[in-house]
């Protein structure tokens, strides 16, 4: 048990802290004993992570993309497993690609994660640009 003294207002206490389970401690005030409810501490505040797609500058841009989203079969299409941010497209439309080959690069929490060809085919389209923000399930490559 730790003991303190206090003098409040002229008058003297002894206060002794006892065992403290969950937020009840047991508290002995000049030879009285109190269960004191403590208030729980609060949680830390999880922060929603919001992701803005970033503005392409229409002068030195390449192309944004081969072909339209609306106009192409996305059930075909590579998705963003998570959110991030498009740092390096690695295919071209009309390439053949392998199961299993690199089609783009996606840098989602400070790390770069090489998103990979599921089937084998030939790339029919791109549908981001380097440095686009995307979301979990965007459409990026067509491969058909």
């Amino acid at each position: 048990m730790k003991t303190y003294k206090y003098t409040i207002n002229g008058t003297k206490y002894e206060v002794a802290i006892g065992d403290i389970v969950d937020n009840v401690a047991t508290v002995d005030v000049n030879g009285e004993t109190y269960q004191v409810e403590m208030e729980k501490e609060p949680e830390p505040e999880k922060k929603k992570v919001v992701v803005r797609p970033q503005e392409a500058s229409s002068s030195s841009a390449a192309p944004a993309a081969s072909a339209s989203p609306a106009t192409v079969n996305t059930g075909n299409a590579l998705k963003a497993p998570l959110p991030g941010v498009v740092i390096e497209i690695c295919v071209a439309v009309g390439d053949e690609v392998k199961a299993g080959d690199t089609l783009v690069v996606l840098e989602a929490m400070k790390m770069a994660n090489n998103l990979e060809a599921e089937k084998s085919g030939k790339v029919t389209a791109i549908l981001v640009q380097q440095g686009a923000s995307v979301m979990e399930d965007t459409p990026l490559v067509v491969i058909e």
